[in-house]
């Protein structure tokens, strides 16, 4: 039986855990994997080359050019898991906030930072939610993530933001909720793996969660993550979710989500994506 090959992209410098894991099981399901780094040197026409023999291309990178790449490959024709406009929602906090209140999911009580800090000033007041997680929308692994206890520690949190880089990316505000932080992996909106998330702070984003456990998740868990995945086109998702007085919080999406939250499932984790992967590139195109 003729192999289904299947486009990768990523960004290691070499090989990583997951890619080689890829390999291994992708062998074993009958599966051809052509890798694109993105670290790598791009020439455009090998890309279209190799893009040819493949039926579909999986994105596991958050990288901006990882979605260069992605649009590139749709606009050759290809279809691609995860498309470009899934990074609408995954990679800007303000338009996945906005988007959960327009579809009634919970969120936590959220508001877009002015550029200006007069205006700053009066935006927090008004809000009144204190302490306040400061954040800028874009994916930053906890680094741009900040609590302020006050006005004035807020804005010092905001100069310090805007010095650290060259451009001042949107900033918003976020009511502190103080609990475990509870990712959620669903493939096609089926949960297929739960972490609850512990560190020894109160940021448990990113390389700050330090202990993982299971849970048990409850209706209600599912039928959001469901309506999350169905709302933001993402067949392989990430939910990182908090509770507050018992009610599910949504806080972020991430369109590549983390493999290696359990060593002992990672395997099997990897083979179910492969599984959702093969069945969609023998789908006949319409």
């Amino acid at each position: 039986m003729k192999k289904v090959v299947i486009g990768y992209i990523y960004n290691e410098q070499n090989l990583g855990e997951d890619e080689k894991l890829f390999l291994k099981v992708a062998k074993k399901k009958g599966i051809e994997l052509v890798f694109f780094n993105i670290e790598d040197e791009l020439n455009e026409r090998e890309i279209e080359e190799k893009v040819k023999r493949c039926k579909l291309i999986y994105n596991n990178s958050e990288d901006l050019l990882a979605l260069e790449l992605v649009k590139t490959f749709e606009d050759l024709g290809k279809r691609v898991v995860e498309t470009s406009n899934t990074f609408y929602y995954s990679e800007d906090k303000w338009m996945f906030f906005l988007k959960c209140k327009e579809n009634k999911i919970q969120v936590p009580e959220t508001v877009l930072i002015p550029s200006n800090l007069k205006n700053v000033k009066q935006e927090l007041e008004k809000f009144n939610q204190w302490p306040v997680v400061l954040k800028r929308i874009d994916k930053s692994r906890g680094r741009f993530v900040e609590k302020a206890d006050d006005i004035e520690e807020a804005i010092a949190i905001i100069k310090k933001f805007w010095r650290k880089s060259s451009e001042r990316i949107p900033i918003i505000a976020q009511e502190f909720v103080k609990s475990y932080c509870y990712r959620v992996f669903a493939i096609e909106g089926k949960i297929v793996q739960v972490a609850l998330k512990e560190g020894s702070g109160w940021k448990l984003t990113g390389e700050y969660a330090k202990r993982f456990w299971r849970f048990k998740p409850d209706t209600k868990l599912k039928k959001i993550v469901k309506k999350i995945a169905k709302m933001t086109n993402t067949k392989v998702i990430g939910v990182d979710l908090l509770k507050k007085r018992n009610n599910w919080l949504a806080l972020e999406v991430n369109s590549s989500p983390d493999f290696a939250f359990f060593a002992s499932e990672r395997e099997e984790l990897i083979g179910k994506v492969l599984n959702f992967l093969k069945k969609e590139a023998q789908k006949r195109r319409h």
